[in-house]
């Protein structure tokens, strides 16, 4: 991303209703693939270190390493965070074979050229029975402004993104989409109106707009926290185990069904 989009980014993500959320949806499923015990956890492609801010508030006995490719991010990140900041390339982890209990990638495999070969490399620093959980934009067709300021290279289907999780050797993935009940905004905002001259949709909202978005969210966590899913939304989280000693379901519930849709 341009550096202007990072100085967004570290100005609102402890703030703004959509962070609010992922960081949410991120610290729920970590909380059911490890629990509270001491874990070393990377979050790969970590920007401003808004992500580990919270996950270190929430499990002080987790290890938090992150990374990220720009020396602006990881410089925001070490300002921002307690954790340990790594200048690298997701697909090419600079840390050894299993180290990690979980990585976390948010929003980044659609800014990498060669997203196979990122999450077979986070499949490499996983320990046997880690969990990855990695959250992407969704519906090509939802491509905008918004995409072009963030350096994305492409938003994803359901069976592409679970394809590929596959093919990288991770067991059956559990999938939901999020940012459901927001779509019908999202979309009209990116389809209909003009481009933002601000570059990306990342910024603060006035109050009352932030409160009833995060109203909408408060909703969509309470469903999946019923074991329910959607099946819509513009973002899309998957949450995958590599095979080993720990084989127990991926993650959303406990009976392992899977929520792709069929696109």
């Amino acid at each position: 991303m341009h550096r202007d989009e990072y100085l967004k980014m570290a100005a609102v993500e402890d703030s703004m209703w959509h962070y609010r959320s992922l960081h949410r949806h991120v610290c729920r499923e970590l909380l059911h693939a490890v629990g509270r015990a001491p874990a070393r956890i990377l979050d790969a492609g970590c920007g401003t270190g808004g992500l580990i801010r919270r996950l270190i508030s929430e499990v002080p006995g987790w290890e938090l390493t992150g990374l990220d490719v720009l020396p602006l991010a990881c410089q925001l990140a070490k300002e921002r965070s307690t954790g340990a900041i790594v200048d690298g390339r997701i697909e090419a982890l600079p840390f050894a074979d299993g180290e990690f209990a979980a990585v976390v990638s948010t929003d980044v495999l659609c800014c990498v050229k060669d997203d196979q070969a990122a999450i077979r490399e986070i499949f490499r620093v996983l320990r046997p029975g880690g969990v990855l959980i990695v959250n992407v934009p969704a519906y090509q067709w939802l491509w905008s402004y918004h995409d072009v300021a963030t350096h994305s290279q492409r938003r994803y289907r359901s069976k592409e993104l679970v394809n590929k999780i596959r093919e990288a050797g991770f067991g059956e993935p559990a999938t939901t989409h999020w940012n459901a009940l927001t779509l019908p905004l999202i979309a009209f905002r990116r389809k209909c109106l003009p481009a933002s001259p601000d570059g990306s949709d990342v910024r603060a909202f006035p109050g009352w707009i932030d409160r009833i978005l995060g109203g909408f969210m408060s909703v969509e966590h309470a469903w999946i926290g019923l074991g329910g899913r959607w099946s819509f939304g513009s973002s899309q989280m998957a949450v995958a185990r590599k095979p080993g000693m720990n084989g127990h379901s991926a993650g959303f519930t406990s009976d392992g069904r899977n929520g792709h849709d069929g696109e």
